[in-house]
């Protein structure tokens, strides 16, 4: 039996989590990242996307930890364990961490990754006015940019398509401007 059809039986079709039936998908439970059914959990694309910090976080989407924290799954009880702690700041949140007790080996998976120790807030390429820049979106210089190490001048009002984000940096993107791929800062861009 594949994973996803172990994970399916195991929470009747819905997400571990908010038990919503849409788009489920397996979510590894870091770092035990081995794919065994005990190791992962069935999530919905809307908890997918704020566990790994895609999209900005929803308190309100997340209350459902207050159900999912009592679960008999290690895995799901490891996930709301996080998420609680991303919310901390939240009330319930917080009475949620004070009821909840995890056993010595999964509170220490729950703190192996250090997501616990993280705020809610999530760090997103943005372009000059805050809209959010992703894969494939075409941008517009707002500024003339001299491209270091080159001649190239990147004129003010230049269209950009299809840009690529950089990974570990949320303020810079990379684009190709007259045949030539240069890194664009995202403050001088604005969403076309």
């Amino acid at each position: 039996m594949k994973l996803k059809d172990e994970l399916i039986a195991r929470s009747e079709g819905k997400c571990e989590l908010c038990e919503s039936t849409d788009n489920l998908t397996v979510y590894e439970v870091p770092p035990n990242s081995n794919g065994r059914t005990e190791d992962s959990i069935l999530v919905c694309n809307k908890c997918l996307q704020q566990l790994d910090k895609k999209e900005d976080p929803d308190a309100a989407h997340w209350a459902c930890l207050t159900t999912s924290m009592w679960s008999e799954v290690p895995a799901v009880q490891v996930v709301s364990w996080r998420m609680l702690n991303r919310f901390r700041h939240e009330s319930w949140a917080a009475d949620s961490l004070d009821m909840m007790y995890l056993e010595e080996d999964k509170l220490a998976w729950a703190k192996a990754t250090g997501d616990h120790d993280n705020d809610a807030s999530v760090e997103l390429h943005r372009d000059c006015n805050g809209n959010v820049l992703q894969n494939g979106d075409t941008i517009t210089l707002i500024k003339s940019l001299d491209v270091k190490g080159t001649t190239l001048n990147a004129k003010m009002g230049t269209s950009v398509k299809n840009i690529r984000l950089v990974e570990d940096n949320t303020e810079q993107i990379e684009g190709k401007i007259e045949g030539q791929v240069i890194v664009i800062l995202t403050k001088y861009v604005r969403k076309a």
